[in-house]
């Protein structure tokens, strides 16, 4: 389905999507010294994870996510040190995009979504919370976070066959400015609301010693999940992109190819 909607739309109607390439904030030399701060970054929220959380929780499977995790984030620090090389990424500069994009994820939805899950199972004391009650918390919130990706795709792609992804329309000329026109956001920032509200109530009231404090930061932690499946769908099209037309792309010298060169191979 997503394959056909796609398959019908021409280059031009992603062109306001080259917005952050044509800036240079997502160029190759952009994204490298991005992904070199990233190493140390996912260093430390791991070692939060590791060190600070995971020993005083009672969440269920704890030492096997992090020991998957662990790895996951090894994988991601290397390449991504080998990313921020730029005889690499001049030549490789899909693939780095397609790293800085599992680096971001890694860094503010994965890593904080595991934080939060092991919050709400920490030992303070009081109950223990049965592991039962803690996956079934683990998966209203995945499956918040489905609908709201599905969401956001379905907004997305309803968006670009309307064209408001071509050059001259509103949203190119407010890309990087609050939308004057909110009304595609209603239903995704509504449905955003109520789920952190119902997570949120539904966690007090099965874990009723859960501290202000674990209360807060699992709030934070879930919030930032929810925002980075948001944004993934725009990352995952501007990737088609970068593989569909060679214009989304740059050349060995740093400059991105002009939408002519596009017949040139």
């Amino acid at each position: 389905m997503t394959r056909r909607i796609m398959g019908r739309l021409n280059e031009e109607d992603y062109a306001v999507l080259k917005g952050p390439l044509e800036s240079g904030r997502q160029s190759p030399s952009g994204l490298g010294p991005i992904l070199f701060i990233s190493v140390f970054l996912q260093a430390l929220v791991f070692s939060l994870e590791y060190f600070m959380v995971g020993p005083n929780t009672v969440f269920p499977y704890k030492d096997k996510i992090i020991e998957i995790h662990l790895y996951f984030t090894v994988a991601l620090i290397i390449l991504s040190l080998v990313f921020a090389i730029p005889m690499v990424y001049r030549k490789f500069n899909r693939i780095q995009y397609l790293i800085s994009i599992l680096v971001s994820q890694n860094l503010f939805s994965i890593s904080l979504f595991i934080c939060s899950l092991f919050l709400i199972g920490e030992v303070t004391g009081g109950e223990v919370v049965s592991a039962e009650k803690l996956l079934k918390v683990t998966y209203i919130i995945l499956s918040c976070g489905l609908v709201i990706f599905i969401a956001t795709c379905v907004r997305f792609f309803i968006l670009l066959k309307k064209g408001h992804y071509r050059k001259g329309s509103e949203r190119d000329q407010v890309r990087g400015q609050l939308e004057k026109n909110t009304t595609l956001l209603i239903f995704p920032a509504i449905v955003f609301g109520l789920m952190i509200v119902f997570i949120v109530g539904y966690i007090v009231r099965i874990i009723p010693e859960f501290n202000i404090d674990s209360i807060l930061i699992s709030t934070i932690g879930i919030s930032l999940f929810f925002v980075m499946l948001f944004v993934l769908p725009e990352q995952l099209v501007i990737l088609y992109c970068k593989y569909k037309y060679k214009s989304f792309n740059f050349n060995e010298r740093g400059y991105l190819y002009s939408s002519e060169d596009q017949n040139e191979g």
